[in-house]
């Protein structure tokens, strides 16, 4: 909701942020999976909240539609969790409604927050709030901020309420009767803190400036208290204003693409290294892998952490074996790149895929990856590249000089490194 109207100096950090700062460090501790804030205003809490990945479903509500709409967009997914997605799943909802209306898509969370909220409503709306949050939500766990009106002297040019539109302001006795009695009713136990403290001396007569309950739910074999049981008529009475699925590997179609992205990338490196070893040495058949140092330098961290002698001797064996195929292929101007060889040297290719088998199966009818008739390789095609060379040569032919009394001059060579030193 929002600040007070006193100077705000007071508390470092504002007294804002260590609310929030409550919030985050009990999902830290508890690791929710569903987590709703109430009153959520410019969703200033939530986008703290969606970098919390243990976090899945992220839900806002707040009366006042608009002020949510002005920040809703904050929420969308990053470039980079496009880029690179992860395992995690998180959704995110924002609605537009009163605490004190019941809608059964906001029921059964592992976390409400309701960060001061209460003091914006009238005392039969508060009743109206228990029973909406405690009796009907029925969250495992519950954070209820408030101001604590005994702390009210100690802010300087503090006269009435800390805010225009608070209808009152609590003492520790006040709000502990209120939370004591929602346990009872509803079957909850309730932990009292805050945060804010005052300065030295002040903290057993004043407490803290916003008081904290920590509500957790009871396990009970009978639910005659909780309102709208099982049975109950549903209830749909707030409007979604926003709602997005943050992209995750766990979505058949994102894991297609990430991991046809790596496969595709795996295999133009190991296609590049083999080429390299060919044109360099003129005999592949004893080619080796490099060592690790010299691998990561060629392919970017392609391969794995080797574990000592037997992953060498494991390359060595997929590398010889990689070469031994490729005399079927290059006469076809490609180089075969078999999938196990894929699966054992790039560690992406092998999690994103999780076993041999799952890679054939998921390239089978991938459209951008060619595979051998055997379904045992990706076929990498070089004429793009060997193209490329002979339209250079074409270029060379047309300007008027010869193309192929190659090697160069002497002088030719000194230019060369005259223009790269300029």
């Amino acid at each position: 909701m929002e600040e007070p109207l006193f100077p705000p100096p007071l508390f470092h950090p504002p007294l804002h942020r260590q609310r929030h700062q409550f919030v985050i460090d009990f999902v830290k501790s508890n690791k929710p999976q569903k987590v709703l804030d109430l009153g959520c205003c410019e969703c200033s809490l939530l986008k703290r909240l969606k970098f919390h990945r243990e976090v899945q479903l992220l839900v806002g509500l707040d009366i006042d539609g608009t002020k949510v709409k002005k920040k809703m967009y904050e929420l969308a997914p990053l470039s980079t969790d496009y880029l690179q997605p992860s395992y995690d799943q998180l959704r995110v909802e924002l609605y537009e409604g009163s605490v004190t209306e019941r809608d059964a898509r906001l029921r059964g969370f592992d976390l409400v927050t309701s960060i001061e909220l209460i003091e914006h409503l009238t005392l039969a709306d508060v009743e109206r709030f228990s029973e909406v949050v405690f009796g009907y939500m029925t969250p495992a766990a519950a954070i209820v901020s408030t101001p604590n009106c005994e702390y009210n002297p100690l802010l300087p040019g503090l006269r009435g309420f800390r805010h225009s539109d608070h209808k009152f302001e609590w003492s520790r006795a006040e709000f502990k009767s209120w939370a004591l009695k929602v346990c009872s009713e509803f079957g909850y136990e309730v932990e009292f803190t805050g945060v804010g403290q005052p300065a030295s001396g002040y903290q057993e007569s004043v407490g803290f400036c916003s008081q904290i309950g920590v509500f957790r739910r009871l396990e009970r074999g009978d639910d005659s208290n909780v309102l709208g049981g099982h049975g109950a008529e549903e209830v749909y009475s707030y409007t979604l204003l926003y709602s997005i699925n943050y992209p995750s590997l766990r979505d058949n179609n994102i894991l297609q693409r990430v991991l046809v992205s790596e496969v595709l990338s795996g295999a133009e490196k190991l296609k590049s290294r083999w080429m390299e070893k060919k044109s360099g040495e003129g005999n592949t058949s004893s080619a080796t892998f490099e060592t690790e140092e010299e691998e990561e330098e060629h392919t970017g961290g392609c391969t794995g952490g080797a574990s000592e002698d037997q992953e060498e001797e494991d390359e060595g064996v997929c590398w010889t074996d990689f070469q031994s195929r490729q005399d079927s292929c290059t006469s076809l101007r490609c180089v075969s790149v078999p999938l196990d060889v894929l699966w054992s040297c790039c560690p992406r290719v092998n999690t994103l895929s999780g076993s041999l088998g799952n890679l054939r199966r998921l390239l089978m009818d991938e459209p951008d990856v060619e595979l051998s008739q055997d379904g045992n390789a990706v076929l990498v095609n070089c004429l793009e590249q060997d193209l490329e060379e002979e339209e250079a040569e074409d270029d060379l032919e047309d300007s008027g000089y010869e193309p192929a009394s190659r090697p160069h001059s002497a002088a030719a060579e000194q230019e060369e490194d005259w223009e790269a030193s300029v």
